[in-house]
């Protein structure tokens, strides 16, 4: 009995942990599509040159999200800024988080991002317009990897979602009252 309960106790474990565990993995392999966060700019280019296409989409948010450019052509190793334009259409500020893949997948781990308006949530206020900056740079290590010496495009995508905004917290008066000194 005590062997049956500590198998369940571990299944209930691992399922909890499957999910930040696959991200782990996701992210240390490249898997899924999922790209490498780099920590500093590249400094080494070779010749080869790739296509990088952008591509954007939202869900269930009131914003036009469009890459600035469709295409650009960048050298394996070339660190690149490139920009998205996002608008408001609401009458109110939304908050919205980003996702993103590369495709093909295979090329997850070699996609490389710098710096990226991904990686924090974003807050527009009604109407508002802004360019957000994604800096990155295609791993030379690409070079070495025999499945990939083929490619010749590379597609970035995003997608932004709603934040649910957190409830306004309810003071009740007793609670202000006491925070005044008044102690009725």
């Amino acid at each position: 009995m005590i062997g049956l309960f500590t198998v369940v106790i571990g299944m209930v474990g691992l399922s909890y942990a499957s999910v930040p565990l696959y991200q782990l993995f996701c992210q240390v392999t490249g898997y899924g599509g999922t790209t490498q966060v780099a920590d500093r700019r590249n400094s080494t280019v070779t010749d080869r040159v790739i296509k990088i296409r952008f591509d954007s989409s939202t869900n269930g948010l009131p914003w036009a999200f469009q890459p600035a450019r469709r295409e650009i052509s960048v050298r394996v190793g070339e660190n690149t800024m490139a920009y998205y334009r996002v608008k408001n259409l609401s009458d109110e500020a939304v908050t919205g988080t980003a996702t993103f893949n590369v495709t093909p997948l295979k090329a997850g781990r070699y996609f490389s991002k710098v710096e990226c308006f991904c990686f924090t949530e974003q807050r527009l206020e009604a109407g508002v317009q802004v360019d957000m900056p994604v800096l990155f740079f295609v791993d030379p290590a690409i070079e070495n990897d025999p499945n990939l010496r083929d490619l010749k495009t590379i597609t970035l995508s995003y997608t932004f979602f709603p934040v649910e905004e957190p409830a306004p917290r309810k003071v009740s008066r007793a609670t202000n009252r006491n925070r005044r000194g008044d102690l009725n």
